[in-house]
């Protein structure tokens, strides 16, 4: 049952060094156009993908995600945005009243449609011989970030993708056991116990990886993560933006 595309698929790690040449303007076509062929709810495309080759913009978003230098070298940073815009353009050019605009709905099919074409990018690098980070730093500072790429309103940037020649080999990182992530008919509540040989299994990947620096166990790093709030401006830029209100 295993075939070439699964086999990429399950082989899937980010990428995060990169060689500096650009991407060529046939190679981003045609990411771009795998990425539109992705599934798209009632056919409504509400995204846009905004191509970020000028490094001095490069330079000042990977700072912003946090000090990511492959954002600046990799060979082409593309950046999601939900995007109700064009929808509002479109409705009020044909005399609609865009009554659906500011739903939470509508907002959710926007942020969905995104995510489903980035990743339809993402599998088509890889088939490639490219290589592929995902970039949610630039949340960090979406106003800015918003304003640097003048994304205007009912519509905002989600999140970056590195696409680039890669300049390292690594391997996938080990994901939950099938058990813990598929349910059966209704959701069940995993027990404890079934976390343990995950942990162990973690907590060795990253013991080998960092040469014993890093050796925290999975379920430990995400009860750290849970304890602090962060990017805490998200809910009111989301609202300055006249998205997701209703």
């Amino acid at each position: 049952m295993i075939n070439q595309t699964i086999e990429q698929l399950l082989s899937h790690y980010s990428v995060r060094a990169f060689k500096d040449k650009a991407l060529t303007e046939s190679e981003i076509r045609l990411l771009v156009e795998s990425a539109q062929a992705a599934s798209t709810s009632n056919f409504v495309q509400a995204y846009s993908i905004i191509g970020v080759s000028d490094k001095k913009i490069r330079r000042e978003l990977a700072q912003i995600a946090g000090g990511m230098d492959y954002v600046e070298t990799t060979g082409q940073f593309f950046v999601f945005t939900a995007d109700l815009n064009r929808n509002k353009s479109i409705a009020e050019s044909k005399g609609a009243n865009p009554a659906s605009l500011d739903t939470t709905e509508k907002w959710l099919v926007a942020v969905i449609d995104a995510a489903l074409a980035a990743q339809n990018m993402a599998i088509a690098a890889e088939s490639l011989g490219l290589g592929i980070c995902y970039i949610g730093g630039i949340r960090n500072n979406i106003k800015q970030v918003s304003d640097l790429l003048e994304i205007p309103d009912h519509a905002m940037p989600l999140f970056g993708l590195t696409i680039g020649y890669p300049e390292q080999n690594s391997a996938p990182k080990p994901r939950m056991p099938y058990e813990l992530v598929y349910h059966e008919n209704r959701y069940q509540q995993k027990e404890e116990g079934l976390y343990q040989a995950y942990d162990e299994t973690i907590s060795k990947y990253y013991t080998d990886r960092t040469g014993g620096v890093r050796s925290e166990t999975w379920t430990e790093q995400i009860a750290k993560g849970m304890e602090h709030a962060t990017r805490l401006d998200m809910k009111d830029f989301i609202e300055s933006k006249k998205l997701g209100l209703k």
